[in-house]
């Protein structure tokens, strides 16, 4: 097995070496190709990539988010975690309660414009504090829809029941580990126009052998410079905390990818970041205290031994 996050840099190469130029819904284009794999030894260090420094406080949030299967963006934003903004944002400036300067495609004005940019914070500030302060505000617009928290702990039937697919596989890892049935689904096809972003990773696995928890990612669309190393740290963190609470070591954690792309915009980073020469995995430690996978906080989990390069910024795609 390939070591470190060395699959990770390898995955970005083949891109740069093999990709077909595409178009792709955002209008920023693309550098695109279709399947691959990487595969992590979580017994050998946390998957938190060094070439350049990935913020764990944000990963490790957003997935107690989506653990607790919250769809508002509230708790992050308490939490100082601003990754899901713009998707909230877009469908605020886009309603007819909106009054402000005009918001069209903002991603790509507020790069490209400084004096936009300065507007479009503004907004921005304005939007996390009316969603932070205002209740009815935060609960028509800081929700994201049937996102992944719904599906994962929420999932409605056609009878009208709920389905808590979190809650299931751990019962089941835990009573027939042996099963091949082990599968939490995010991608509901009667909920994706509810959606602010459908699901990007939308179906993950677990596989119990020689005392050993793994997991496997099947991950649609794949943003390889800034989703996917939150993605790989994001899965990992979940099989740690779900080996734990079914008394199991942790074992592989398997990325496979559908479209894996590199935006036209961060090609630059992504050379920057392959120039650089990776440093050891970190540790994860997690509070053994709390048994359960939700009962844990921010403050239950530790990373240790993470001393990356520093982090390269690039614009994120809306």
């Amino acid at each position: 097995m390939i070591k470190g996050e060395q699959a990770y840099l390898n995955l970005c190469n083949y891109i740069l070496e093999n990709a077909a130029e595409r178009d792709d819904r955002t209008n920023t284009g693309t550098y695109s190709i279709f399947g691959h794999q990487m595969r992590f030894d979580l017994s050998e260090g946390f998957p938190l990539l060094t070439t350049k420094r990935v913020p764990f406080r944000l990963v490790a949030s957003e997935l107690l988010w989506f653990i607790k299967g919250d769809t508002n963006i509230r708790y992050l934003l308490k939490n100082n975690n601003n990754i899901w903004n713009e998707w909230a944002f877009e469908r605020w400036v886009a309603s007819d309660d909106y009054t402000g300067p005009d918001m069209t495609n903002f991603g790509i004005r507020s790069q490209q414009d400084s004096n936009f940019n300065e507007v479009y914070k503004e907004e921005m500030d304005r939007f996390k504090e009316k969603v932070l302060q205002d209740n009815a505000f935060a609960e028509k617009y800081g929700d994201l829809g049937f996102v992944y928290g719904k599906q994962w702990r929420n999932w409605k039937t056609s009878q009208n029941e709920s389905i808590d697919q979190l809650k299931d596989v751990i019962t089941s890892i835990r009573t027939n580990p042996n099963s091949r049935r082990h599968i939490v689904s995010a991608w509901n096809p009667e909920d994706i126009p509810s959606m602010a972003l459908p699901p990007c990773h939308t179906l993950f696995q677990f596989y119990v052998a020689d005392g050993k928890l793994s997991c496997q990612l099947y991950q649609r669309s794949a943003d390889v410079f800034l989703g996917v190393p939150f993605n790989i740290a994001s899965y990992a963190l979940l099989t740690h905390l779900i080996a734990h609470e079914c008394g199991l070591e942790v074992g592989e954690f398997i990325h496979t990818l559908g479209d894996a792309h590199i935006y036209s915009n961060h090609l630059e980073q992504i050379k920057t970041q392959l120039a650089r020469e990776p440093k050891p995995l970190p540790q994860i430690r997690i509070n053994k205290d709390k048994a359960s996978i939700f009962d844990f906080e921010l403050s239950d989990f530790e990373l240790i031994g993470y001393e990356p390069h520093p982090g390269i910024k690039a614009p994120i795609a809306v």
